[in-house]
């Protein structure tokens, strides 16, 4: 590589270092990145994580902008980095950081047979990270040692219940709760007698 020439440097938005962007749901994003003090033509290159973004041929040489339209939660924490071509090793990223509400999913149905093991899993995406917890039948699901067990990762609160007994049935509240709103979503056990009875 030859090295960058002295005070060759990149900006993007005007920001001289890595940052991170804070936008949100639909929101529209535009990068431009600028080489600073350059002495002769310089091509910028892009790239979303490690491929490379097309760009047009007016569009490359010392200041390049890039646009993210509809931004959705799959762009969450997608770093974009622009680089000089001369030397790859100057570059400049922005982290996107996209705000959105809790987003639940998961089965909304689920039999099982008295006696056997049941999991609801109550699947979740937020931005910030909402505070989960379960609820049955509208009031908070008291837990038996042993007999419920509550796990959660960043993306699902589940509840196990060992040996199923016919008092389980009922409706279970999946409640995320984050700065933005209150999400809900319902999940129906439905416990069948092993009797032939």
């Amino acid at each position: 590589f030859l090295p960058a020439l002295p005070g060759s440097i990149l900006t993007v938005n005007g920001k001289t270092e890595n940052y991170v962007l804070d936008t949100q749901l639909g929101f529209q994003e535009s990068l431009k990145c600028v080489v600073q003090n350059h002495t002769n033509e310089e091509e910028l290159l892009w790239y979303r994580e490690e491929e490379t973004v097309d760009l047009k041929s007016g569009n490359k040489i010392n200041s390049s902008s890039i646009c993210v339209s509809s931004i959705s939660e799959n762009d969450n924490g997608v770093t974009f980095t622009c680089k000089l071509r001369r030397n790859q090793s100057v570059s400049i990223s922005v982290v996107l950081n996209v705000i959105f509400p809790p987003f639940l999913s998961g089965d909304d149905f689920q039999t099982v047979e008295e006696g056997s093991n049941a999991k609801l899993v109550c699947n979740v995406k937020s931005n910030p990270q909402a505070q989960m917890m379960w609820y049955k039948n509208s009031g908070l699901l008291s837990l038996e040692k042993n007999y419920h067990q509550v796990q959660q990762t960043s993306e699902s609160l589940q509840l196990s219940i060992t040996k199923v007994r016919k008092s389980d049935n009922g409706t279970y509240n999946c409640i995320a709760n984050s700065a933005l709103k209150t999400e809900t979503k319902d999940f129906h056990l439905i416990v069948t007698g092993n009797s032939l009875f």
